[in-house]
């Protein structure tokens, strides 16, 4: 069975970059009434504003480095959400303007530091190293605290995700628990990403169970990953548990397999930045002030919040 039509055409539109996957949905469709509020309607977009009452905390602003003080800015490195294939971490509306978990987490950061982000786009293996590097001094892209990433970059975590797979619908796993279950089939998933990096180091796996081993195949595009799917050149899409989840949620013709690994997930500032433990101090002060919970429960996903934001913490691979 094929995957529907409503995901066909999101993934075509996204590929031939003629604009949002949302533009091709009506309010209605997504869920948003007259009035522009989230309505109770199944697959609805939450649009109400849980960041503009974020009061800055003058003894945070006063340990941010001199010239940012001075600015009142930080240069912050992401990658561009389209469309409502990237949600709840991120996506677009309809005007193009960017919207979901992540963005009010870091406006909401932004507001406590008393700063504003000057946003820079690119592809989700160039952030790390631009932070490194010192063309961003944040990065965001939903970066997994890893011990490859630990040697290079600082973190300030923010929330919980893990990794996972899903399929077509007419696909012949039900569940996968280890990768040797997914032996003998072709994975698509995102370069330079904590998903590659477990599928590398797992390589050897199927060998070792006498198995065939499992191909992988890597996409910039998640509509390129799902269009492969509806298409039968993939057979799987392994990435992040709570896009995925959201995917099969509001995506007919997609089935949930199951999550492989969870870890802790962070902004990235170059090693040894000053700016870490400020980050880490600004979470937990949403965190105590109440603003933290309102954005996980806004996007309906409390289950994955955390007690406390934590400097370096220890990487699950």
């Amino acid at each position: 069975m094929k995957l529907k039509l409503a995901l066909v055409a999101v993934a075509a539109l996204a590929l031939a970059g003629c604009g949002n996957a949302s533009d091709t949905l009506s309010d209605a469709e997504r869920g948003i009434g007259s009035d522009g509020s989230a309505s109770a309607e199944p697959g609805a977009i939450p649009t109400q504003d849980v960041v503009s009452d974020v009061q800055a905390d003058p003894a945070l602003t006063e340990r941010l480095p001199a010239d940012v003080r001075k600015s009142k800015t930080l240069i912050l490195g992401t990658t561009e959400a389209t469309g409502e294939q990237g949600l709840p971490h991120g996506g677009s509306d309809q005007s193009g303007e960017q919207i979901g978990l992540d963005i009010d987490l870091r406006n909401a950061l932004a507001a406590k530091l008393g700063v504003t982000w000057k946003t820079e786009f690119g592809s989700f293996e160039t952030i790390v190293p631009g932070t490194q590097s010192g063309k961003y001094d944040v990065g965001q892209a939903n970066f997994a605290v890893t011990s490859e990433r630990l040697e290079v970059v600082d973190y300030a975590t923010y929330l919980l995700d893990g990794q996972s797979f899903v399929s077509r619908e007419d696909g012949d796993l039900d569940q996968v628990k280890t990768l040797t279950d997914i032996c003998g089939h072709t994975v698509a998933t995102t370069p330079g990403s904590s998903f590659q990096q477990i599928l590398e180091d797992g390589a050897a796996e199927c060998e070792k169970a006498g198995k065939k081993a499992y191909e992988v195949e890597y996409f910039k595009d998640n509509a390129a990953i799902l269009l492969g799917l509806q298409n039968g050149k993939t057979d799987l899409y392994f990435g992040p548990t709570l896009s995925l989840k959201y995917l099969v949620s509001h995506q007919s013709g997609l089935k949930y397999l199951g999550e492989l690994s969870l870890t802790d997930v962070g902004f990235v500032v170059a090693k040894n930045s000053p700016l870490a433990p400020v980050l880490v101090d600004a979470i937990n002060a949403l965190i105590a002030d109440g603003t933290y919970n309102k954005i996980f429960t806004k996007w309906d996903v409390s289950d994955i919040k955390l007690d406390k934001s934590e400097f370096n913490p220890k990487p699950a691979f």
